[in-house]
């Protein structure tokens, strides 16, 4: 199995969480912000102090490495007062670690992580507030798409400097395409099932493999946004993917495969290598997967996820820059971590090499997309939807959501049934963890 933005984390997000729950409760008795903002100078955009060495950490194991790697290379070479080492380790590793390190005073001077860990993290001081690096960037929701720049808000104070947007998108296999007459990608439910037809027609047995586990979840709640719904109300501490909307969504997801488009219990990552090695037409996957089949010889196109309910809308993460909290602030470390994130901002044309999409329109319409395989889903940025900023909804999310999609798609539960029983759960578990952050 690939190791890649994604698949590290999602199966021991929950696990890691917990192992460093008792680390981030530490920080959370620490109560204010203490000395770390009195350590602070006013940023400027530039760093003029001592030479520093700085921390940074990430979870850049797969093949968005080597782009990472090379935009820190290209920051130091031109900064001879700042020098960034790297470290990289698992994403699960990485938010099992953090916590822990922060408590210690071993923390790192600045990373990265995820949008949907910032509340969590900013619930329980592991990180600190950057609005003044925004505001002294002069950057706001006009050089980003409006959802990902609020989704970095937690209570009214920013926390993510976003790199970039990452979505499902819909590959297909365009040597399939052309045997059964299909000449363009299905945009909605009627071109989506008409294409399947013709795939079947031409000897493609089971054309589109849903699968029981990821991304199974990530497509149901593009499914729910595109139904009219949202899985969450974190002003009630309430789960709402169990309205219709939401129920909607996975009746769909089981009719592929009571429609004979898949198979009836597709194993974790199966869709993604079925259709890897040309035995499955469309698989829905995350455009971190462009690289890989790029290198794989597989002829295939990227689209946007067709619009199987009546609004254009598809699940979305993004890599966020952010700063921790430090035990010993210094103004010095933590000015030229500013820089770092302005540079790498601005820079983050680079970062589209990864397959990944430039948060910034400024860089995203500097030609730099123009050709690629994520060029027609980075022009749907404004339909691509977020996780609200609920602390702790990953680990509810893994125990809840993901299993009633998993039984729903094996047919071991009626799709309304299932997400009813894992939408109580939730709110249980949201209200419980309302509680322990202290909101």
């Amino acid at each position: 199995m690939m190791n890649h933005p994604k698949r590290s984390v999602r199966s021991r997000l929950a696990t890691a969480t917990a192992i460093g729950a008792a680390a981030i409760m530490a920080l959370t008795s620490c109560g204010g912000s203490g000395g770390q903002e009195a350590a602070q100078q006013e940023f400027t955009g530039e760093y003029t102090g001592p030479p520093v060495e700085l921390s940074y950490w990430n979870g850049f194991t797969g093949g968005d490495g080597p782009f990472m790697k090379k935009m820190v290379k290209e920051f130091n070479a031109e900064h001879e007062n700042i020098t960034v080492k790297s470290n990289t380790m698992q994403w699960a590793d990485f938010y099992q670690r953090l916590p822990a390190a922060v408590t210690a005073g071993e923390g790192p001077d600045v990373g990265v992580m995820h949008l949907d860990q910032l509340a969590t993290n900013a619930a329980r001081n592991v990180i600190v507030p950057v609005d003044d690096l925004a505001e002294s960037l002069e950057l706001t929701a006009d050089d980003f798409s409006e959802e990902v720049w609020n989704a970095g808000v937690y209570k009214d104070a920013r926390y993510g400097i976003p790199l970039d947007v990452h979505s499902l998108a819909m590959y297909y296999n365009t040597e399939h395409f052309k045997k059964a007459g299909i000449k363009e990608a299905p945009t909605d439910a009627e071109s989506f099932e008409a294409a399947l037809k013709k795939l079947e027609a031409a000897g493609y047995e089971t054309p589109f493999w849903m699968p029981a586990k990821w991304p199974s979840h990530l497509m149901n709640l593009s499914l729910l946004w595109q139904n009219g719904g949202d899985p969450y109300n974190g002003d009630e501490a309430k789960a709402t993917f169990d309205s219709e909307a939401g129920v909607k969504a996975l009746e769909w997801q089981r009719s592929m495969v009571e429609k004979g488009y898949s198979p009836g219990d597709v194993a974790i990552d199966s869709q993604y290598v079925a259709f890897k090695n040309g035995k499955t037409s469309i698989t829905w996957d995350g455009i971190w997967q462009i690289n890989d089949l790029k290198a794989s010889g597989l002829p295939f196109e990227a689209a946007p996820v067709p619009t199987i309910g009546s609004e254009d809308a598809v699940w979305a993460n993004s890599h966020n820059f952010f700063l921790p909290r430090q035990a010993s602030p210094d103004a010095d470390k933590t000015n030229a971590a500013k820089v770092f994130i302005a540079w790498m901002s601005e820079n983050s044309d680079e970062w589209a090499g990864a397959g990944m999409i430039p948060a910034r329109e400024s860089v995203r319409t500097s030609g730099v997309l123009d050709g690629t395989f994520q060029q027609p889903i980075a022009e749907r940025i404004d339909t691509m939807r977020f996780l609200p900023a609920i602390p702790g909804i990953g680990a509810v999310q893994a125990e809840t959501l993901e299993v009633a999609v998993g039984n729903a798609v094996l047919g071991k539960e009626e799709p309304k049934n299932a997400l009813t029983e894992a939408a109580k759960k939730a709110s249980t578990l949201m209200e419980e963890n309302e509680a322990q952050f202290g909101n």
